[in-house]
């Protein structure tokens, strides 16, 4: 079937692609000052020169950060939390996803409403504080992973993918006698990559950018993720170069702002590497719900 395009179409189509385009600029140009400021010198940083090319160019802000010891610790820090956290995530938010979606589960309109009760009304503060305390996870990596293993918006997203999976294929894997776990893990969870790599996105994009958690219950400076170690480079304004390296003759002349560009820039890397693989079920994920099967 032919669909004619009017010009109020073309219109709005206009409309919508320098919209869009203004606001990718926006959220591109920031992040190409970030890059450009980390290969500048520090007399072109500390004079405002630099806007979106790096100006009297350098290498030496990489090559500080690639020899700090303290940013790949905390890197490291970062890519436990993250990958650890996320399939901590999408393990509980599936095994708790697939009974809710099934109407022969008994209660669970309750349970959905105990899990909508948390995503409007969040734990206060200090409340959550004095049971990580009690639990004995304190200064350990998993008061940053396991008070979020579950978040109520990813749990409605997934529940509404596995309501869409048909019920005949479950009770045929019913009759060959597979139980409820052999069913969701060898039919549900294979059939669900749109979700799942959609889930994996948000998930780890929180726990790589988490700040909060660590700053509250992470006392030893060997377990902060590399958010708290930007927040610190940004408050103290200072590094730590063994004065016995070779570059540190040559950081003494340099702006700080220049090494927390660089470190900026590193930590967004990851991230940026991991989505073109997900891109295609991201994609897919986001139209969960909107289309009944």
């Amino acid at each position: 079937m032919n669909h004619r395009i009017t010009s109020g179409m073309r219109v709005f189509n206009v409309f919508n692609v320098i919209v869009l385009s203004a606001l990718a600029l926006a959220m591109f140009l920031p992040y190409l000052n970030i890059f450009a400021q980390s290969l500048s010198s520090a007399k072109a940083i500390t004079n405002g020169w630099v806007s979106l090319w790096p100006v009297e160019f350098t290498w030496i802000n990489y090559q500080y950060v690639f020899q700090d010891p303290t940013i790949w610790r905390a890197f490291l820090i970062s890519v436990i939390i993250t990958v650890c956290g996320t399939a901590i995530n999408l393990v509980m938010t599936s095994s708790l996803a697939y009974p809710l979606s099934r109407p022969e589960y008994v209660g669970r309109k309750y349970i959905i409403l105990m899990v909508l009760f948390t995503m409007i009304f969040s734990a206060p503060l200090i409340p959550v504080f004095i049971l990580i305390k009690s639990l004995g996870m304190m200064n350990t990596l998993w008061a940053v992973m396991i008070p979020n293993a579950i978040a109520a918006f990813n749990f409605f997203i997934m529940r509404s993918f596995f309501m869409n999976i048909p019920s005949e294929l479950i009770d045929s894997s019913r009759i060959d006698g597979c139980g409820e776990m052999g069913i969701l893990w060898r039919i549900v969870v294979p059939l669900s990559k749109p979700a799942m790599a959609t889930m994996g996105i948000y998930y780890a994009v929180y726990h790589w950018n988490s700040y909060t958690n660590a700053l509250y219950y992470l006392n030893e400076r060997s377990l902060y993720p590399l958010q708290i170690k930007l927040r610190q480079m940004i408050d103290t304004d200072t590094t730590n170069m063994d004065p016995n390296a070779a570059l540190f003759s040559e950081t003494l002349s340099m702006s700080p702002e220049g090494i927390k560009m660089a470190t900026v820039f590193v930590a967004t890397i990851p991230i940026l590497l991991v989505y073109p693989f997900l891109q295609k079920y991201f994609v897919k994920g986001m139209m969960i719900g909107s289309v009944k099967a």
